[in-house]
């Protein structure tokens, strides 16, 4: 599945009522310089996971109510929903694995 753009408008319908596995959104900055070494691992696991899981990116700078409502204090940080639950929640530069790892667990 090709990576998602999360915003405000489109969050509850790509990630709170999503029902067919895991959802990854990556709350980053354009500015942020561990966000932009976030992007390309974020891409590669895009393209990588299996059906069913959804992995994106909401830009905090033009989605401020969606970071407020989850208390996005650091960028980037990354939010893994299921079933519009958030259930784990990473701050800073993460590997791919270990992000694939958690999303397998939660299919």
């Amino acid at each position: 599945m090709a990576e998602v753009t999360f915003t405000d408008a489109n969050f509850d319908a790509e990630v709170k009522n999503y029902k067919d596995g895991p959802v990854l959104v990556d709350f980053f900055a354009p500015w942020c310089g561990p966000c932009q070494m976030m992007a390309p691992i974020i891409a590669e696991l895009a393209n990588e996971v299996g059906d069913g899981i959804k992995v994106g990116k909401m830009n905090v700078d033009d989605n401020q109510a969606k970071a407020q409502e989850f208390g996005v204090m650091s960028i980037p940080t990354i939010i893994i929903f299921k079933d519009g639950e958030a259930k784990e929640t990473l701050v800073g530069v993460q590997d791919k694995d270990s992000l694939k790892q958690k999303l397998e667990a939660l299919k």
